[in-house]
Formats: C-alpha cells, structure tokens, sequence
C-alpha cells in the first residue's frame, strides 16, 4: 500500500515539473517569444533609428536608413544604392518622395525606382513588420492557429507557430520557428501557396539590440522549392 502511495505521489510531482507539462498553447508561446524579443514592451512606443544593408547577388549594396516614430506614425526610409539616393516621407497620410536630394522627377524615373506613395507605404509595412515580429503576431487580422508543432530545420528542432491573415491583410501562410529553450525566434517561412513549395524562408542569425528590443542582426533569404540563395540583409545602429 505505501509503494502504491509513493507512486501516486511521484506521478503527480512529475505531471506538474517543469518540461513535463502538456505542451504549451501558440498563445504561451507567444507571450514568451515576446517576452525574449521585447521584455520591455517597448515596440508600440518605438522611437527609433536604424540601418539595414542588403547584400544581393548581381546587384549593387543597398543601405536603407529606417527611422520610426510609432507615438507621432512616422516612417522615414533614405535608399542608397549605386549612384542613386530617393526617400519616403511618411507620416499617417501625408507623403513625400525624393529623388537624389530633390522632389521633382520625371515619370520614367518614377518608374525606374519605383516611386510611389504606395510603394512607400508598402515599405513601411514591410520593414514594421519583419522588424516587429514576433510582437506583430498580436495585431488584428492576424490568425494564429491554436496548435503549436515540434519541427527540425536544417539540423535543429523548434516550436513552430502558424499563421494566416484576414484576406485584406494578406493571403499568404507563415511559419515562424522558436528555440524551445529561449523561445528566441530564428526562421521563419512563408507560402503562397503550400501545395506548390512555393515562398521562401528566412534564416535570422545574430541580435541586435535596437531600444531594449532584440531584433535579428542579419536574415538570410532563400527559395522554398530549391533552397536558391536571394540575399541578406544585415541590420545595425545607425549613427545619427
């Protein structure tokens, strides 16, 4: 009867220790991918300068200066690549664009560099939501599914989170793979559509601290279908 008991007991502190629980829910992850990345809670307020250069094969070094200003929706972005230099101007729903230094441009060189408030607006998300991930799991429209699943990518083993996007936000599905020990987040995939091998991932290496907030240093980019190298983008302090 006492062995009876004593097993009892040991089930029952084995069933709550720690590593032993039932698998945690995406939300806890979550919420602890968060609390590694932005322990502060600093990113809703972020007010902040940084640099992002992106090595690409066959093209020339681009260096993009981001600065943001969450509390006053301010996005400022200066492109430097080649001989060329054009910038964005964003605040709520007011835009500005240059041109090497100046705010008249032609239509074909509109064209050539892409330059539209659309386009500006496009790299404002682009940049706040790579760069906020995985706070930007949170925002609305944003469709986490409940179910988390262990995962090996290239040789190592994750927690892996789900996501889809309401259709006005987006349709492609996302991958995102957490450490299971520090829920440090260290790729992240996405699909157009799944069935297809279609997308890319992204391999982050590195942190860099921007404002308490620990972002990836460099992201790696590659082909889903065929694991074709696309380019990396390295993320630093800019010197303001």
């Amino acid at each position: 009867m006492k062995r009876y008991f004593f097993a009892l007991l040991i089930f029952g502190l084995l069933s709550v220790a720690p590593g032993r629980s039932q698998s945690l829910s995406a939300e806890n992850i979550l919420e602890k991918a968060i609390a590694f990345h932005d322990p502060n809670g600093n990113w809703e307020s972020l007010q902040a300068t940084f640099k992002v250069v992106m090595d690409a094969p066959d093209r020339p070094e681009r260096t993009s200066i981001i600065k943001v200003d969450f509390p006053k929706q301010e996005f400022n972005l200066n492109v430097s690549q080649g001989d060329d230099t054009y910038s964005y101007q964003i605040q709520g729903t007011s835009c500005e664009i240059a041109l090497n230094g100046s705010k008249q441009y032609t239509q074909k060189e509109a064209q050539q560099f892409k330059l539209s408030c659309e386009r500006g607006n496009f790299m404002k998300d682009y940049y706040t939501y790579l760069y906020g991930l995985p706070m930007k799991l949170n925002d609305p429209g944003t469709n986490l599914d409940p179910k988390t699943e262990k995962k090996s990518f290239k040789g190592k083993d994750y927690i892996v989170l789900k996501a889809t996007y309401d259709a006005k936000i987006g349709k492609d599905t996302w991958y995102f793979y957490f450490d299971p020990t520090t829920y440090a987040m260290e790729v992240y995939q996405f699909y157009h559509d799944k069935s297809k091998n279609d997308g890319e991932y992204i391999i982050l290496k590195g942190l860099e601290t921007i404002e308490g907030i620990k972002m990836p240093k460099t992201r790696a980019w590659y082909m889903n279908r065929d694991d074709k190298y696309l380019g990396t983008d390295t993320l630093s302090k800019a010197v303001q």
